[in-house]
């Protein structure tokens, strides 16, 4: 808590600087992730959406953009994050570093790049606390960077706030569901670099590839 709330102020322009190899800034991540769920996720227009370690509330803002009439609420446990969420955000949901302001009837939770700051022994009780947010038939989401992608491990370990980061392969991410929580798929996305922008329509076909970038873990609570 206390890093990120040092790096709030400034948190976007750090990641901008840090993924400067791919040639987009911070925006065209959130954006690649919240147009991946307006896709495959495909929610409801009426959807409650909890961007579960929303920092600042990038993604919180290109879903909002992407799934125009969702309610999108956001947590974080650093509260200085928080307070630099958008205001037309706080208008439309609730965005809060109190777990006990949340609702319990979420249809989507994502977890954008946020277990890898978890300590391990502790992230199974991160997604069940979030999982429980759920509505049946819910969709718990999981963005993560990928371990076997060389530039992301660099990229990484150049990352001024991800100095407590332990990377998580795609097989721990799937190994946290069962029981209530059942296992959909497991997608690699972000491939290329801008200066091959031209092959990114490629990239939903390449999702079996172990090679992007980051990849995704979607699972669906049991009615």
């Amino acid at each position: 808590m206390v890093l990120f709330d040092t790096f709030a102020s400034n948190y976007e322009r750090l990641v901008t600087e840090n993924v400067r190899v791919a040639g987009e800034p911070s925006e065209y991540f959130a954006a690649y992730k919240a147009a991946y769920l307006a896709r495959r996720i495909a929610p409801r227009a009426d959807s409650k959406i909890l961007d579960y370690g929303c920092g600042i509330g990038l993604l919180s803002q290109q879903l909002r953009k992407a799934l125009h009439c969702a309610q999108i609420d956001g947590f974080d446990v650093s509260r200085a994050s928080v307070e630099r969420i958008d205001k037309e955000l706080l208008n439309q949901g609730v965005f809060t570093d109190n777990p006990d302001q949340l609702g319990r009837s979420y249809d989507v939770v994502v977890l954008s790049n946020v277990l890898h700051h978890v300590k391990p022994a502790d992230r199974e009780n991160l997604i069940s606390e979030s999982a429980s947010r759920l509505a049946p038939g819910g969709k718990l989401v999981i963005f993560e960077h990928n371990p076997m992608n060389p530039l992301t491990r660099w990229a990484v370990s150049q990352c001024p706030f991800d100095g407590d980061a332990i990377l998580l392969p795609s097989s721990e991410s799937r190994g946290f569901f069962g029981g209530r929580m059942r296992l959909m798929w497991l997608d690699y996305i972000v491939f290329f670099p801008r200066w091959l922008r031209w092959l990114r329509r490629l990239e939903p076909a390449l999702h079996w590839c172990p090679l992007g970038a980051q990849y995704t873990v979607v699972a669906e609570r049991r009615s």
